[in-house]
């Protein structure tokens, strides 16, 4: 019987894979420091990113079941 393959959890916390394959991250800097932001960065900084293919691929190899 083969062997599962793990998910790499650190992987899983950080991304979130799309239903057509796309790969989401979060945007970095939101944690503190956001009341010197403007308005326009602080909206910028709610949405989600998407990665580049090949990092992308890489990402999804790690998730085997996402």
């Amino acid at each position: 019987m083969p062997k599962k393959i793990k998910t790499r959890q650190a992987v899983a916390k950080r991304f979130k894979v799309t239903k057509n394959k796309k790969v989401l991250k979060r945007t970095c800097g939101q944690e503190h420091y956001n009341a010197r932001e403007t308005g326009s960065t602080k909206r910028n900084k709610r949405r989600d990113g998407s990665l580049a293919e090949a990092d992308a691929r890489n990402i999804r190899k790690m998730m085997p079941y996402s």
